[in-house]
């Protein structure tokens, strides 16, 4: 029986790739740099998890060296914006969520966050979304900022369970990028996928289940239907 629904946040919870993009491309504009992120640009910089990553790796190929620029504090500044969009109304929930998180917590189940995303950014989400803190919603979040190495490393979902005090074939992950599905199968859990806008092109070979919207899953009806991992 699954005891547990650990989720990831950046396009499975709410859709909030493009206002990270946003984000991104405001902070760059408001601490004078020329740099821009268009969609097909930050398609591919999403193969990379991680914003201060992602960061590098466009200095790294578009500019050179990215020593000589202060990445961690570039990152805060476009943190502390796409807090401030989500505050100002801009994110809602994917379907089926939300149905999903109510129809767990009444059956008793506990509900966990395993993301690459900093805490911060957990955190303004559920206020934006759910209208109440993180910790009123889940009952374990491991964060990005609270491991050493991100997806497809599969070092946040084993922080995941540890923290709920489950074996992986208690729980089941839901994700939407392949670099998620790569993680929590690398931890040993089911994963159903729900491909968001930025991950439509992936490929998820190894998905226990692949739905085109969350709301598809069935509820947790369906979700114990799920195939057991082999």
């Amino acid at each position: 029986m699954i005891e547990a629904i650990i989720f990831d946040v950046d396009g499975t919870l709410a859709e909030t790739e493009e206002l990270h993009r946003r984000a991104f491309n405001e902070t760059f504009a408001a601490i004078g740099v020329d740099w821009f992120w268009d969609r097909e640009d930050y398609r591919e910089l999403l193969t990379t998890t991680g914003g201060k990553e992602r960061i590098a790796r466009f200095l790294r190929h578009q500019k050179g060296d990215p020593a000589p620029m202060p990445i961690p504090e570039i990152h805060k500044a476009k943190t502390d914006r796409f807090v401030a969009l989500m505050a100002e109304g801009e994110i809602a929930l994917r379907p089926g969520i939300a149905d999903l998180v109510t129809e767990a917590k009444r059956a008793g189940l506990k509900l966990a966050i395993a993301t690459t995303t900093s805490l911060p950014n957990v955190e303004a989400l559920c206020r934006a979304c759910f209208g109440k803190p993180a910790s009123a919603i889940f009952d374990v979040i491991a964060a990005g900022d609270m491991v050493s190495h991100k997806k497809p490393s599969p070092e946040v979902y084993l922080l995941a369970l540890k923290e709920l005090g489950l074996e992986p074939d208690q729980a089941v992950a839901i994700e939407d990028s392949l670099n998620g599905l790569r993680a929590a199968k690398a931890a040993g859990l089911r994963c159903i996928v729900s491909p968001g806008f930025y991950t439509r092109h992936e490929e998820f070979a190894g998905a226990d289940r692949l739905v085109g919207c969350f709301s598809e899953i069935g509820g947790l009806a369906g979700l114990e239907a799920t195939a057991p991992v082999a």
